[in-house]
């Protein structure tokens, strides 16, 4: 399933009452490293079907990038039931984004 944008009107719907684990990119546009990291993660997500992958710019959704404590980027957060289980912040290869994702 591919990534989803999500924004301040469709994150408590899309992330914190999901039925599935949600894995959330935190990004920005003039981010470099967010750039390396958001095609593996795009790719992961269309492999994958039992967790959603979300991405959410924080320069548009500052609220949710301060709530969530999210520093630095690129930042995943993992969720399920709509509370934060794990964080991964900078560059990954892909078969650690795979893991993340996974929930292993």
């Amino acid at each position: 399933m591919a990534a989803i944008n999500v924004t301040l009107d469709t994150f408590e719907d899309e992330v914190l009452k999901s039925d599935k684990p949600v894995v959330a990119d935190f990004w920005a546009s003039w981010c470099g490293p967010c750039k390396m990291l958001s095609p593996v993660v795009d790719q992961v997500a269309d492999e994958v079907s039992d967790v959603k992958v979300v991405k959410i710019n924080v320069d548009e959704n500052e609220p949710i990038a301060i709530k969530y404590n999210v520093a630095s980027i690129p930042c995943l957060v993992r969720f399920v039931n709509g509370e934060e289980t794990n964080r991964s912040v900078g560059v990954i290869p892909k078969p650690q984004v795979e893991k993340f994702v996974k929930g292993e």
